[in-house]
């Protein structure tokens, strides 16, 4: 499915002007040496820490411990994505270590408004998370009291799937919605992110693209992260 990039371009441009971000998820990274391999992504917009919980998704990462000791490696800005169960329990943890973004999904937050003030108040950038069959009619109330939209392309859980185009529909909805607000809330999207796709996703409207196998399984992460760039760019000004 092609959309229109001038249609969208032009009614963004009249309303909030977004800028592109590529945020590499360090999912496909060396788990093992996370310090060394964030340092391979020095012109990426912020790093992507995809936190699991082996209960919300079917795969166990890493957790608070983690991230906190991370913070003393990077100067990047740390956009950690929570796919964990009672989000409203553990997602102040991480704006309270100074992480500058927090993406929790609506399916497991019981008040997800609430917990979006509760991020913004304690510092951090408030995400809310959309799995892929999850309707973003259902949360309404809840986009004009967050700071981005992750809207996933693949199932979560697992990196190296391939991009769900189903959601392009789903991203040109999110868009619509965030522009008749009039304001500068982000839409990212997580999955199946690389040189075929990111275009897709930019015309759709997005403008946060996760990018986790097609950076790290590179010899050069950091040169994928400005090539995906140009192309997201260069999708939306065609």
């Amino acid at each position: 499915m092609q959309c229109s990039a001038r249609s969208l371009a032009e009614s963004r441009s009249k309303l909030v002007r977004v800028e592109i971000r590529v945020s590499p998820s360090v999912l496909n990274a060396d788990l093992a040496t996370l310090a060394s391999e964030i340092a391979r992504i020095p012109g990426a917009d912020s790093v992507h820490l995809d936190v699991m919980d082996n209960h919300f998704v079917p795969n166990m990462t890493f957790g608070l411990p983690v991230v906190q000791s991370l913070r003393a490696h990077t100067t990047l800005p740390m956009d950690v994505h929570l796919m964990i169960d009672n989000a409203d329990r553990w997602a102040p943890g991480f704006a309270e270590i100074g992480c500058e973004s927090v993406t929790f999904h609506v399916e497991a937050s019981e008040n997800p408004v609430a917990l979006a003030r509760i991020l913004r108040a304690l510092g951090s950038r408030a995400a809310a998370a959309f799995k892929p069959e999850t309707r973003l009619e259902d949360y309404l109330p809840l986009i004009e009291e967050v700071d981005m939209l992750l809207i996933m392309t693949v199932e979560p859980g697992f990196g190296g799937q391939p991009f769900l185009t189903s959601m392009l529909r789903k991203i040109e909805k999110a868009r619509k919605l965030i522009d008749a607000l009039g304001k500068d809330i982000w839409i990212q999207v997580d999955g199946g992110i690389h040189d075929d796709t990111v275009a897709q996703a930019a015309q759709a409207g997005a403008n946060v693209f996760v990018a986790g196998s097609a950076a790290f399984y590179s010899n050069d992460p950091d040169k994928v992260v400005a090539r995906l760039r140009s192309l997201a760019q260069a999708a939306v000004e065609a």
